[in-house]
């Protein structure tokens, strides 16, 4: 059958629930606001920063409302939960059907964290590759695990983990965080299987270097260059660069693409 001509749905996300996971700043803060545009109504999560979470809440609930801002009928929440414990991560759903009424559609987990200090294999210590391993594997799998058992049933459910372009770059100083990346990847890839038969989706998207707090700490101005010439694009990525394909893989029109690695980078790798 031919495909016909039909309009797109003006707000494809249109009252669905999202989580997404640090998402107080950076990319997690993009994302969550690039949801919201598309409808959806938003869990702002965070560990620490929880005035810049109220801001990202706040914007998106300004721009439903504007001045008419309802709190007992609120598009966008900030919730504190760390993703590396069991009990934060139940809680976060837990927040999510209290406050919106109903389950969650979307999962985003883009919270995560990177030493600054860029160290060798040989010179990384144990605490900080547990650390490493605990927020970006642990805290992956344990959110996977929740959504896994959470998401809505049906059609629309929706896992989306950020990983990293470091797994197929390999750049040394890199080996806790690429190897703790990689993980989640297997996790994703074999999750997509299992969940055979609810229609859940789940994928990965892998950025390249982003102009982002995490990416500019510890780095000199050399390193930063040699990245930018790295790029067919010659320029670092942005935020923006990555929202808009979490936003499609959040989407019914992203059905087909499951189980999969999307490496953002611009060419990077």
């Amino acid at each position: 059958m031919a495909t016909s001509i039909t309009k797109p749905p003006q707000n494809p996300l249109q009252d669905r629930v999202a989580i997404v996971t640090g998402s107080s700043r950076g990319i997690g803060k993009d994302i969550a606001l690039h949801l919201a545009s598309l409808g959806a109504k938003l869990v702002i999560n965070y560990t620490s920063n929880q005035d810049q979470a109220n801001l990202v809440a706040q914007e998106i609930n300004n721009f439903y409302y504007g001045s008419d801002y309802d709190s007992s009928n609120p598009r966008a929440i900030s919730v504190q939960a760390n993703v590396s414990d069991p009990i934060h991560v139940k809680f976060l759903f837990d927040e999510a059907e209290r406050v919106f009424g109903g389950p969650v559609h979307i999962f985003v987990n883009s919270a995560g964290v990177l030493n600054s200090e860029y160290p060798s294999v040989a010179d990384t210590s144990v605490e900080d590759f547990d650390y490493t391993f605990s927020v970006n594997t642990k805290g992956a799998f344990l959110c996977c695990k929740e959504a896994a058992n959470r998401l809505k049933r049906g059609g629309g459910g929706r896992i989306i983990v950020l990983s990293s372009s470091q797994v197929g770059a390999l750049r040394p100083g890199f080996g806790a965080y690429a190897a703790s990346k990689a993980a989640v990847e297997a996790i994703v890839k074999i999750l997509a299987k299992e969940l055979k038969g609810t229609g859940i989706t789940a994928n990965c998207v892998a950025p390249g270097p982003i102009a982002t707090e995490m990416y500019f700490a510890g780095k000199t101005e050399e390193q930063i260059q040699r990245n930018i010439e790295e790029c067919p694009l010659g320029r670092l990525g942005k935020p923006e660069d990555v929202s808009p394909i979490v936003g499609f893989l959040a989407t019914d029109g992203s059905e087909w693409v499951n189980g999969q690695v999307i490496r953002a980078n611009g060419g990077y790798v």
